[in-house]
C-alpha cells in the first residue's frame, strides 16, 4: 500500500504477521459531530511522524511483524458493519494474531468483541462516557451502547470503564450498572490505582483495551465526536497501557474526528498510542 494508506512499519504478509491491523471507517450512528470515518486514513498518515522505536521501552525489543489489511467497507446499517468487521477480524483472532483496529466510531468495538470466546477476554474501555445504554437513537448498536453489548457477550463482571465523566440517568438507575471509575477519582488517586482496581474486578486474564479518544481531555484531543471536559491526560493512557502490560489481548482506538481538528494533533496522538501498544506487546514477548 502507498504512503498514508498502510500503517508505518506494516510490511508483513498476513501469514507471517504477529499483529493484524484493520481500519473501520464507520460513523453512521454518530450523534454530535460526524467525521470519525475519516480517521483510519489520518491516523495511518500520522504514523509516519514517529521513530521506529519507543526508546523508553528499550532499544532491543523484538520487531513485531505487522500486517495492515487496509479498510473494510463502511455500509449504512450497523448490522451490516458488524458482519463486515467480523469477516476480517474473526479469522485473525482465531489464528492468535494480536489485533489492532482503527475506527471509526466506538460502535466498531461491538463486532470485534464478538470474535472472542466469552471466557477468553475481559474488556476495559477508556472513555468519557459509560456507553451502557440498551439502545440509543433507534439502534442497539449505537456508539452509546458499547459496554452493554460487551456485557452481554462477556458478562458484566468482565467489563470495566476508566475515565468516565458523562453518564445518563438510565445508565445509573439500574441494577446492573457497568463497573467504572471516573476521571475525577483517577485525578485524585492515580491511574495505577484505577488500573489495579479494574484488573482486580474483571474475571478473565486477557484484556482487550478499547480507547475512545474522548476519554482524553479535549485540551489534548480536540478532534473527537463527543468532547467532554475534565478528562484524562495522555500520560494517564500511556501508563494504563503499560500497567495492563502482558495481559493485553487486542486494542482499538476510536472516535478520532479529523474534521474537528484541522491541526491533526488528535490523529497524531492516536497513532502514538498504537505504537505504545505495539511496544508493550513486544516487550512482553522478548
Amino acid at each position: 500500500m502507498p504512503y498514508g494508506i498502510s500503517y508505518a512499519g506494516a510490511e508483513s504478509d498476513y501469514d507471517s504477521a504477529d499483529v493484524f491491523m484493520l481500519g473501520i471507517p464507520y460513523d453512521r450512528t454518530s450523534s454530535f459531530r460526524p467525521g470519525s470515518g475519516q480517521a483510519p486514513f489520518e491516523v495511518r498518515k500520522a504514523s509516519y511522524n514517529f521513530e521506529e522505536i519507543c526508546f523508553e521501552h528499550g532499544l532491543d525489543l523484538p520487531q513485531l511483524n505487522i500486517f495492515d489489511q487496509g479498510n473494510c467497507e463502511s455500509p449504512f446499517l450497523p448490522e451490516d458493519m458488524i458482519e463486515e468487521v467480523k469477516f476480517f477480524m474473526a479469522p485473525a483472532v482465531k489464528s492468535g494474531k494480536f489485533t489492532i483496529a482503527i475506527g471509526g466510531e466506538h460502535s466498531v468495538n461491538i463486532p470485534i468483541i464478538r470474535c472472542f470466546e466469552k471466557n477468553d477476554i475481559s474488556l476495559i474501555t477508556i472513555d468519557a462516557h459509560l456507553d451502557s445504554r440498551d439502545d440509543y437513537l433507534g439502534t442497539i448498536y449505537s456508539h452509546a451502547c458499547v459496554t452493554r453489548r460487551a456485557a452481554e457477550q462477556l458478562g458484566i463482571d468482565n467489563v470495566f470503564a476508566l475515565g468516565v465523566r458523562s453518564i445518563s440517568r438510565e445508565e445509573l438507575e439500574r441494577e446492573d450498572v457497568v463497573p467504572h471509575i471516573t476521571s475525577f477519582d483517577i485525578k485524585e488517586k492515580g491511574m495505577e490505582w484505577a488500573v489495579k482496581k479494574a484488573l482486580d474486578s474483571v474475571k478473565n486474564e486477557r484484556i482487550y483495551l478499547s480507547l475512545d479518544i474522548d476519554g482524553i481531555d479535549p485540551a489534548y484531543a480536540p478532534g473527537t465526536g463527543t468532547p467532554e471536559p475534565f478528562g484524562l491526560d495522555p500520560m494517564d493512557v500511556k501508563n494504563a497501557i503499560g500497567l495492563i502490560g502482558s495481559r493485553l489481548a487486542g486494542f482499538d482506538v476510536t472516535e478520532v474526528c479529523p474534521p474537528a481538528d484541522p491541526s491533526g494533533i488528535t490523529s497524531i496522538l492516536a497513532a502514538r498510542f498504537i505504537n505504545e501498544v505495539i511496544a508493550v506487546r513486544s516487550k512482553y514477548l522478548s
